[in-house]
């Protein structure tokens, strides 16, 4: 089957329930769902956590805490803006919390804020080195920074903490891929032996290694999902690296409306959804500068 992008400005999305015949039914030849809403309970969850921190009684240390996961909260909801404010809040009233500085790192990363990134990351492993997601997420800044020999450090490290993951096996190829196209071939033929079919993610690999088709991709992305939540999440990741695989042939066109379609998914909590946006922006900038040339 040939699969058609369809441009997403203007487009009305209609999407799938949550029973499993629905949602591999799609009126566009490329699979998708409505965006995922707001969680009713996460906007309770931020009321509560605000009214809590109008206490007087309050220690520093457990205010700071509830900026902390209010902060995580309002990233949960795509409300950046807000979310950074109370990471920052959390900070000035407790400077050791590790997991704050990795949020905010990422905060300056899509914001290409590559140096205060880098200094954020640095935070969290001097606080606690064993903190996992740093590497991956310094390394996908320094991927962003023009740095990818270094971003490749970190990706590895990232990966031999758990070489069965796919995601972790993905980003390591698009690290190396940036360095040496040829030679990140064959890292990835290499630790895709470590992955185990049974789990859906092993699918992606396949697909950059052209063992399967970007139809068959697609077409299989739907199966096992038990809810619109794990669809939407599903799509958001599958279109992410799809478009990352035409943008790396050159296809800037085809790239940038995967990377909308990850957008419309509305998964914000998502690695991929969050850095579609800045890709979208370095495809404009790429493109504004060859017009300026």
């Amino acid at each position: 089957m040939r699969f058609l992008l369809i441009p997403l400005l203007g487009l009305s999305l209609m999407g799938c329930q949550s029973t499993q015949q629905q949602v591999t039914q799609s009126v566009l030849p490329i699979p998708f769902t409505e965006p995922l809403q707001a969680n009713p309970r996460t906007q309770i969850e931020i009321a509560r956590y605000s009214e809590l921190l109008n206490s007087p009684e309050l220690t520093r240390s457990q205010r700071a805490e509830l900026y902390h996961i209010r902060g995580k909260l309002y990233d949960s909801l795509g409300q950046s803006q807000l979310a950074q404010i109370d990471f920052n809040r959390a900070l000035k009233l407790q400077p050791d919390m590790a997991e704050v500085y990795n949020f905010l790192g990422i905060h300056h990363t899509l914001r290409q804020e590559y140096g205060e990134a880098y200094e954020r990351f640095d935070s969290v492993l001097e606080l606690d080195d064993s903190y996992d997601y740093a590497y991956l997420n310094r390394g996908i800044a320094l991927y962003y920074g023009s740095r990818p020999e270094l971003a490749v450090d970190d990706f590895k490290r990232f990966l031999a903490n758990a070489p069965d993951d796919a995601y972790r096996v993905m980003w390591l190829y698009i690290g190396e891929h940036a360095v040496d196209p040829e030679a990140a071939k064959v890292s990835l033929q290499k630790n895709s032996t470590a992955l185990s079919d049974e789990v859906w993610s092993t699918q992606l690999v396949k697909l950059y290694l052209n063992e399967i088709s970007e139809a068959k991709f697609l077409a299989q992305v739907s199966t096992g999902v038990k809810s619109q939540k794990e669809y939407a999440e599903r799509l958001c990741e599958a279109y992410f690296y799809i478009a990352k695989r035409y943008k790396a042939q050159g296809n800037n066109l085809k790239a940038a409306e995967f990377f909308r379609l990850t957008l419309a998914t509305n998964v914000f909590e998502f690695v991929e959804h969050k850095y579609a946006r800045l890709e979208l922006r370095l495809i404009r900038e790429e493109q504004l500068a060859k017009a300026n040339s």
